[in-house]
């Protein structure tokens, strides 16, 4: 069963969940020793961690049970390992940082030579909460490159807890589909669609080997379930579409190993991506805005607490 929930115009789509038990003290798969925990043979048996409702109880029938606030326990990611692609700025930074402050060392993955001023401002920062933010440039549509970036991060820490893919391209904004290219179309496939698999299939291949419990996090878009009327942008949806079937895939295929993995489809929210049309239409923002249930973009940091 897919549950899927709506933020604003952001869709997040929680594909099935592993019954594998939680690993001691809550630290899931971000204890200091990654555990495989194979979902297979398990059928419709239950693991009822003593969470929520069910420490209530614990705490009714035994005096000796010390009640404690675990929700932020569940969320942290103390001594964990994650990588966002198209982390040297927009939303891959954004999430990287939530990521950081979570507790998580973090490396972003960009096509650029070197990263960004945001970046390295956010670098120094991760560094003052007590964590890492290291910027690695890569081509996430080169197979060997994300496969020597990943299996790099995983072979220094043994451990690979989460990935984000989250690197894309809008591609031509104004080009209608009697004039597109194949040079282009092929392009935003490239990167939005065959990119976003070669680094879901580097982080398998680390979580896989160190039997690390992970989350993968395909970014989609909104893009991917709708059509933007009046944009002639038919090679990015396509190619966002693409990803939310190719996370159906990846997540029955992989959840036996006990890794999870999801997407997020983001409405509309200012980037410099959209910063982009909006110069050339400032109009359109307007009824973007408009067509958003809270009369407003999106903002970047309100996809933080999301990932």
């Amino acid at each position: 069963m897919f549950l899927t929930r709506t933020v604003s115009r952001t869709v997040i789509t929680q594909l099935p969940r592993s019954l594998c038990p939680l690993t001691s003290s809550l630290s899931r798969s971000f204890s200091s020793t990654p555990t495989r925990c194979n979902a297979q043979g398990q059928g419709t048996k239950v693991i009822q961690p003593t969470l929520g409702v069910a420490a209530a109880m614990k705490a009714k029938s035994d005096s000796s049970f010390q009640p404690k606030v675990q929700i932020f326990d569940e969320f942290a990611l103390k001594d964990g390992v994650a990588v966002v692609t198209g982390g040297n700025g927009g939303l891959g930074l954004e999430m990287a940082m939530a990521l950081a402050e979570a507790g998580a060392k973090l490396y972003c993955i960009d096509l650029p030579a070197s990263p960004s001023p945001e970046f390295l401002a956010c670098a120094e920062y991760a560094q003052k909460l007590g964590t890492s933010l290291e910027y690695i440039q890569a081509d996430v549509t080169s197979q060997s490159q994300m496969s020597s970036a990943v299996s790099g991060i995983v072979n220094k820490h043994g451990r690979l807890d989460a990935c984000v893919a989250a690197a894309g391209i809008l591609g031509p904004t104004e080009t209608s589909a009697l004039d597109l290219s194949e040079d282009d179309f092929r392009k935003v496939l490239d990167v939005n669609t065959t990119g976003v698999f070669l680094t879901a299939q580097a982080a398998l291949n680390g979580m896989v080997k160190t039997g690390s419990r992970g989350s993968i996090i395909l970014i989609a878009s909104m893009s991917g379930s709708i059509v933007n009327r009046g944009h002639p942008w038919v090679a990015y949806n396509t190619s966002k579409s693409a990803v939310l079937q190719m996370a159906r895939n990846l997540a029955c295929d992989f959840g036996k190993e006990g890794i999870r993995i999801n997407t997020i489809s983001p409405g509309h929210i200012y980037t410099k991506q959209t910063a982009a049309v909006l110069d050339k239409n400032p109009k359109q923002g307007e009824i973007w805005a408009q067509s958003n249930p809270l009369g407003r973009l999106g903002q970047v940091h309100e996809l933080r607490g999301v990932v």
